[in-house]
């Protein structure tokens, strides 16, 4: 059971298929159209000090699919009522109601989306919008995980349709973080609420036309080789589109070598680091990075952080180093 204030509830979400399909989930479970929802800077994971403070005037703030700084929760708690509901590498916040398998030890094999925590901890039946989440976060990495990848192919015969009409749906979903459509994000919970159906979820002519932008882009991008340096492959992007972790996939999955790609160009001061590996865990270059002061986060096989342009070149030097020597 998930309970809520009767005050103003602000609804923090990921901006991605996880964190939006997580968030119509509770929208719909929660029953209240005043709920706002609402989402961090794109492609940042922390709050603003003007964040924090807009957070800290409703009577209850949910954290949905964003492992966001602990200071910054426990900022927010100083005020008013927080949830937050996870399924990242974090700590528990022992402060607040933090619903996150993971952070107490389960496997991530086991919650391989958020919309599987919040199924799990309200007891929904499976669906759609559960779905894609996992499909949305582990794409053909949750054939690798037996029980949800036949829990798929049953859902799949079940509908007459094929994985990649599923993968179609999660990158719809994604473009509109992926153009930089902010306000667009904030809405699609709402949206998704009312979608039941893989049509429901194709009609949308935004997302639809939002893709088309992004898979000539993502064309243009991938024709061009990646540097391989001592075997980790390095993409180095400069766009304004939020493709790094898109691109990170592609490449990474579709050679089966560990790869890191940089993206200057996202942000005006700040660079955007993200890699994926086959077999090296990333849990210490995680802490490594947060201890520097990078806003970073991931999960056992994935890293993404924002870095200071002036540490860029180092703290790539430190990825590769740190893949070379865990392999």
């Amino acid at each position: 059971m998930l309970e809520i204030e009767d005050g103003r509830v602000l609804l923090i979400h990921h901006w991605d298929t996880d964190g939006l399909c997580s968030a119509a989930l509770l929208l719909d479970y929660l029953g209240r159209d005043d709920i706002v929802t609402w989402t961090p800077l794109l492609g940042t994971f922390y709050l603003l000090p003007k964040h924090i403070e807009m957070a800290q005037d409703y009577d209850h703030v949910i954290v949905c699919d964003m492992a966001l700084p602990s200071d910054n929760i426990r900022a927010i708690a100083k005020k008013t009522r927080v949830t937050v509901i996870d399924h990242h590498h974090q700590d528990p916040i022992e402060e607040i109601e933090h619903i996150n398998p993971v952070a107490y030890g389960a496997s991530g094999d086991q919650y391989p989306s958020n919309t599987w925590v919040i199924k799990e901890k309200l007891e929904l039946s499976l669906s759609l919008k559960i779905i894609l989440g996992y499909v949305g976060d582990r794409e053909q990495k949750i054939k690798d995980n037996p029980p949800f990848w036949k829990q798929t192919q049953e859902y799949l015969a079940q509908e007459g349709i094929m994985f990649d009409d599923l993968l179609e749906l999660v990158y719809r979903i994604d473009s509109g973080y992926k153009v930089g459509e902010r306000e667009a994000v904030m809405q699609a919970p709402r949206q998704l609420r009312t979608y039941e159906t893989r049509k429901d979820i194709l009609a949308n002519k935004e997302w639809k036309e939002n893709l088309r932008k992004l898979e000539e882009k993502l064309e243009k991008v991938l024709s061009e080789p990646p540097e391989v340096i001592d075997g980790v492959q390095v993409k180095r992007l400069d766009t304004p589109f939020a493709i790094i972790s898109q691109v990170t996939r592609k490449l990474a999955w579709g050679t089966g070598k560990d790869t890191v790609v940089v993206n200057t160009g996202f942000f005006p001061d700040q660079d955007q680091l993200y890699s994926r590996s086959n077999i090296v865990d990333m849990h210490r270059l995680i802490e490594n990075a947060k201890k520097y002061g990078y806003n970073a986060g991931g999960k056992k096989d994935v890293i993404g952080a924002i870095i200071p342009k002036s540490d860029t070149e180092r703290f790539l030097a430190e990825t590769i180093e740190y893949i070379k020597e865990n392999r």
